[in-house]
């Protein structure tokens, strides 16, 4: 009876101390982005608006998206890429969003020296997606999508993001000074892109010519990857410093440890801020303490 206490409290603990966080991830300098496109709307990732139907597939390697280690149960939720618009038009069109955890940090090349698509992965928002350039004629704009689905993410593999937009109608797009991404600087290639006036991705994807991207079937295959920010929610323990899932006296203890020696070796700084301030300090310990003998 007392082993089934035991492990009550402490699971009712845990339940307790875990909490949701959101936090953000910069490719490129999102926020002072200062690279446009310059050059054929082919090269143009995450979309261009010059033809009814386009498609990109980005490879978001983990050395780019750092930051993320010790934290658990990470959800991508939101992705945006900003833009310059010099248009006075309204654009509508059909997007589709599709991520996938890949181990490859490449393009495949088939025998014949052929880029590779990848397969899409797994379907995370659709939807209609209007956007009234006449209100933001010269200024920096975002295209936003907040994911219907959030997706698992596994930290240590790349994150393969493959938009698709389709026009409503074969001849809805815009000049082509009027849109234009900004990019980020010496990650060239980890972008690929797919544009036609007749057949969206996603068809093109169930043709006998996926995967291959070719310049005769409107691809771009060597592309830089767009400034992007990348929102994802996370699970932390408060007080599981030892990171064994629950929150107990050998947490207390092991902070102790941790503030006496300096040694941080299996130490989950992510679950430290007990007392949710910004510093490591006794604060926490004493907290911690609060945790573990009252619960709360």
């Amino acid at each position: 009876m007392k082993k089934f206490l035991s492990f009550f409290f402490a699971a009712a603990l845990a339940m307790t101390a875990q909490a949701q966080f959101l936090d953000w991830i910069e490719v490129g300098d999102y926020y002072n982005p200062t690279e446009l496109y310059n050059g054929s709307y082919f090269d143009m990732a995450p979309t261009n608006f010059y033809v009814a139907h386009t498609g990109a597939q980005m490879i978001y390697t983990p050395d780019l998206i750092t930051g993320m280690e010790g934290r658990d149960g990470m959800k991508i939720k939101y992705l945006n890429f900003k833009f310059y618009s010099e248009s006075f038009e309204e654009i509508i069109r059909n997007a589709k969003v599709y991520l996938q955890g890949i181990d490859a940090t490449e393009f495949a090349i088939n025998d014949d020296g052929v880029k590779q698509f990848f397969d899409f992965g797994e379907l995370v928002a659709e939807g209609r997606y209007d956007l009234e350039l006449l209100d933001c004629y010269g200024e920096d704009q975002v295209l936003a999508f907040e994911l219907e689905e959030p997706f698992n993410y596994i930290p240590g593999k790349s994150l393969l993001v493959t938009i698709v937009f389709d026009a409503e109608d074969d001849d809805n797009c815009t000049m082509g000074s009027d849109y234009a991404p900004f990019y980020t600087s010496g990650i060239r290639g980890k972008a690929m892109t797919y544009t036609s006036n007749w057949t969206s991705f996603v068809d093109f994807a169930m043709s006998p010519n996926f995967p291959n991207a070719t310049v005769t079937l409107g691809c771009g295959t060597n592309v830089d990857l767009p400034v992007t920010e990348i929102g994802y929610t996370y699970e932390k323990m408060r007080g599981d410093v030892n990171g064994d899932g629950i929150v107990n006296i050998a947490d207390v203890s092991f902070y102790i440890d941790y503030l006496l020696s300096g040694e941080s070796t299996g130490f989950y700084e992510v679950n430290a801020y007990v007392d949710n301030d910004s510093s490591i300090t006794i604060g926490d310990v004493t907290r911690l303490i609060d945790m573990v003998l009252i619960g709360n």
